[in-house]
Parts: C-alpha cells; sequence; structure tokens
C-alpha cells in the first residue's frame, strides 16, 4: 500500500472517522491543564486492543498531533502550557491575549502549528524510507550500541541533571527485568511472585506513570484557578501577506523541530526551545521577545508541531522512540503484534503509509478544528478538574484491567503512579525512566544476540565502525555536560578567590 493507497483508506468512514475524533480529542486535552497527550494515549490503548492496526494506528497518530498543538490554547489565555511543548508559547502567545488580541495570538499559533506539521511531513516522506533501509544493514552490536547513544541522549538532554536524568532511564531498565531469562528460560527478579513471571506489562506501567501520577499532582493542586482571559476571534485568520511576513521565520523554525524531533527522546519541548532562542537570536526586534511578540509565538508553535513528523521518522524506520509518545505508540504496535523497525516496510508498509497519510491529515483537520472552534474548546479549559480527575481514574482501573483481567495489573498501574509521582517530585524525568522500560527488552536481545554470534566476544563494540561511533558520541555526552560543569565550577572558584 503506498502513501495515496493509504490517505484513500482514511477517507472511509470508519477510519475517517477515528481520524476526527482522535484529533479532536487530542485538541481538547491539549487543552485542559492537568491532562496530557501522554495520558490520553496511554487511556486510549485499551480500547485499540479489538480495533483493526491500521485503525488504531490513525487514531493514536491523530491524538498524538492534536495534544500537540492544542496546547496553546491554554499557553495563550491561561499562562499554562496544556502540553510541556508550548512552554515557550506561553512569553509571547499570553501577554498578546492580555493586551486584548488573544485571536491574533491563537491565529499565529494554529497558522505556525499547522505549516510545522507540513514541513515535517516532508521529512517524514523522504527520509523514513532510506533511513530503513541503511538500518537494515545494522548488526545486533549496531543495534545495541544505537540504544545506549539514544538513552544517554535521553538523560543529557532531560530536565534538571543529567545525573537525574541517567537514574530515571535506569530505573526504567531495571523494571523491565522481571519475569523468565530470554536466554535461559528461567524466572528472574520475580521474588518467587508467580504474578511477575510474565513481567511487568508496559501498558498498566504508562497508564501509572503519565496519568496516575498526574492525578495525584493535580488533586493536590486542585483548588488553584487560574486568570482568566477574555476570548475573541478577531484576527484568527491569517492573511497572505502574513504568511509571507512569517514565512521565513516559520520554515527555519519547521526545520529546526524536525530535526530535534528526529534524535531519539529529545521531544517537541527543546525543540520549541531552540527554534525560540534562533528567532530571538536572528530578530530585528529582539526587544520585543517576552511581551508578545509574533515572531516568538510563530518559532515555538511551528517546532513544536515538527517534532512530531520528525520523531516518527526512527520510530518507523529504526524502532527508536523519538519521544516520551513514540515510546507509547511502539507499545501500541507491539500490542499488535507489530514490530517497528528497518523491516516494517517489508513487513506492514499498510501501518507506515497509514501513520504517514494520517499524520498528513490529522494536520489539515487539526488546522480546521481549531480555526473554527477554537473558541468553544477554551471554554473547556474552565471545567473544575475535581469533575474531571475521577472520570480520568476510573479510565485507569478499567483499562489497566481490561489487559489481563487481573487486579495485578491495576496494582502495578497504582504502584507506578505512586513512583511516577515521587519521581517528579525530586525532579527525576520520566522520559527517561519510559524509554528505558520500552527500549531495555530491545537492548537486551540485541546484545545477547551479538554474544551468542561472537561466542561472547564484546570487541565487534569496538572494532566495528558504527558501534565504535556510536559508543564514541555515547561517552561524549556522558563526559561533555560533566566537564562543562567542572569548568564552570573552576571559574567561579578564581573569581571567589580574586575577590577576596
Amino acid at each position: 500500500m503506498e502513501f495515496f493507497d493509504a490517505t484513500f483508506a482514511i477517507l472511509q468512514p470508519w477510519p475517517f472517522f477515528y481520524l476526527f475524533i482522535g484529533t479532536f480529542l487530542g485538541i481538547v486535552v491539549g487543552g485542559i491543564p492537568g491532562l496530557t497527550g501522554a495520558m490520553l494515549i496511554a487511556l486510549t490503548l485499551p480500547l485499540t486492543f479489538y480495533m483493526e492496526p491500521f485503525n488504531a494506528v490513525v487514531l493514536l497518530v491523530a491524538m498524538y498531533v492534536g495534544a500537540i498543538s492544542g496546547g496553546l490554547i491554554t499557553a495563550t489565555l491561561l499562562r499554562m502550557p496544556g502540553t510541556p511543548a508550548a512552554v515557550m508559547t506561553t512569553f509571547d502567545g499570553y501577554p498578546m491575549a492580555r493586551g486584548g488580541r488573544p485571536g491574533r495570538a491563537l491565529g499565529l499559533g494554529i497558522s505556525a502549528s499547522f505549516v510545522g506539521g507540513l514541513i515535517s511531513f516532508v521529512a517524514l516522506v523522504t527520509l523514513t524510507k532510506p533511513l530503513s533501509i541503511l538500518a537494515t544493514r545494522f548488526g545486533p552490536f549496531e543495534y545495541f550500541t544505537l540504544i545506549m547513544m539514544a538513552m544517554v541522549l535521553i538523560a543529557s538532554v532531560s530536565s534538571g541533571s543529567m545525573v537525574k536524568g541517567l537514574i530515571a532511564g535506569f530505573l526504567g531498565m531495571l523494571a523491565s527485568m522481571p519475569g523468565v531469562d530470554p536466554a535461559s528460560g528461567q524466572p528472574r527478579l520475580t521474588f518467587d511472585w508467580y504474578m511477575l513471571n510474565g513481567g511487568l506489562q508496559l501498558l498498566p506501567v504508562l497508564i501509572g506513570t503519565f496519568a496516575v501520577s498526574q492525578i495525584i499532582a493535580d488533586v493536590l493542586q486542585i483548588r488553584i484557578r487560574p486568570e482568566r482571559v477574555e476570548m475573541s476571534r478577531k484576527g484568527i485568520i491569517m492573511s497572505f501577506a502574513e504568511y509571507r511576513r512569517n514565512f521565513v521565520n516559520m520554515l527555519r523554525s519547521s526545520i529546526i523541530g524536525t530535526w530535534i524531533g528526529i534524535l531519539p527522546g529529545i521531544g517537541a519541548s527543546i525543540g520549541s526551545i531552540v527554534a525560540y532562542t534562533t528567532a530571538k537570536n536572528l530578530s530585528r526586534k529582539p526587544e520585543k521577545f517576552g511581551t508578545g511578540s509574533e515572531e516568538g509565538i510563530v518559532a515555538s508553535e511551528a517546532a513544536n508541531n515538527a517534532t512530531v513528523g520528525g520523531a516518527l521518522i526512527p520510530l518507523i524506520a529504526m524502532g527508536i522512540p523519538g519521544s516520551v509518545i513514540d515510546a507509547i505508540l511502539i507499545g501500541a504496535l507491539m500490542i499488535h503484534s507489530i514490530q517497528p523497525g528497518p523491516t516494517l516496510f517489508l513487513t506492514n508498509a499498510d501501518i507506515v503509509w497509514g501513520m504517514m497519510a494520517a499524520y498528513l491529515l490529522a494536520n489539515i483537520l487539526m488546522f480546521a478544528l481549531m480555526t473554527g472552534t477554537v473558541g468553544y474548546i477554551s471554554r473547556l479549559m474552565y471545567i473544575p478538574r475535581s469533575y474531571v480527575l475521577p472520570v480520568v481514574m476510573v479510565f485507569c482501573v478499567v483499562g489497566s484491567f481490561a489487559l489481563n483481567n487481573t487486579m495485578f495489573d491495576v496494582w502495578v498501574m497504582l504502584g507506578f503512579g505512586v513512583a511516577g509521582f515521587i519521581l517528579e517530585r525530586g525532579k527525576y524525568p520520566l522520559g527517561p525512566f519510559v524509554i528505558g522500560f520500552v527500549l531495555a527488552p530491545l537492548a537486551e536481545e540485541k546484545l545477547r544476540s551479538g554474544l551468542m554470534m561472537t561466542a561472547g566476544d564484546p570487541s565487534p563494540i569496538l572494532t566495528r565502525p558504527l558501534p565504535l561511533l556510536f559508543t564514541v558520541i555515547a561517552l561524549a555526552l556522558l563526559i561533555w555536560p560533566l566537564w562543562r560543569d567542572y569548568r564552570r565550577n573552576g571559574k567561579t572558584k578564581n573569581i571567589d578567590t580574586s575577590v577576596e
């Protein structure tokens, strides 16, 4: 199935219904403070058990696009980013809205999101297949070192210290270890609990880590009421001249977002930060940034939407998640017995082209829905969380129980909810934790396969070009932040000594 066949298939009644409902729900959840796209997609996974894989992928990709885009609504009107990707939008979107131009601020964000999605779609279509062909030449040691490099990269760019990112990733890998050893067939780390013989299932871990932990955090802040900005649709539609005036910024920010999205685990937040900083440094009016600058809104929203298409590239081509939501998408594919990676074009071409077509159509639908209904969607932001959270909690319990019809999965969900809350309160990022949980079994499988091929000799890691390259990059990513901090602390001590 090629791209046009996949597009035609999605435009049929049921797939289009899933596309529509996924995009709409993504926008709504992205626009409600306290709810996230990761939470929505994790809660939706149980509903896809009995769906056709093609329809399931369409639904989840549409939610992904909608959630990243919907975050700009609260960022603009409440100064509360609906998703972490919209943090930079608050800097200029909210001041512009407070200045009497909320429709203008929303219109800039929606249009930039749409353009960012289109540009990253071009990269998704053109780069994915060549990269997957290259990845088919990877051996087990190449894959193992690539995964390790991705884990270090994720930890090194996580919010907070790199050490905490590495610890979170290690804890995620440790959580994936209980179960039956794939080589010996013997139980490991089960502590004589027969329930752990099958290991910890991905779905309860995801729902607990993202949904339940967020519910706990929201309950503690349930009395907080955001300051409202009156909504106006004036200026929400950009003219052709305005597109032309902002085109360079849109193009540059979209390219930045796409390439940052391709890097494993970095995500939309870093993409929008880099694009915003670049736009400010290259602007003729940098002093306007932070006070309601059009350039700031455009840069942030074009970049964070572009990272979605960029993050899908390593997912499809190599089976490496480009973001936390991509890690959940990998879990969704595995639930349907589909292994993401280089052979996906050969084994499930319909799924690949379906993801690409769904991404394009979801961006078009997102633009139409947000432009036409943003005034109504913005009212949902003010629903008291005391009404929303109990409903979300019920879905968490039902979704976890439906996996195997056992209460054990519900307890796992609750346990990881508490663990996720504790990690976040301790400033340990959840991204490396979840991606470590997802990637550790694959890394173990590739390492064991490589060692079996070489009779236990790990030297190909240092003698083959690509494994050596990935290992060197991983070491550089580990050493550079430590060296930078050492130099910075040394300079600080010298300054203190000279002052004395």
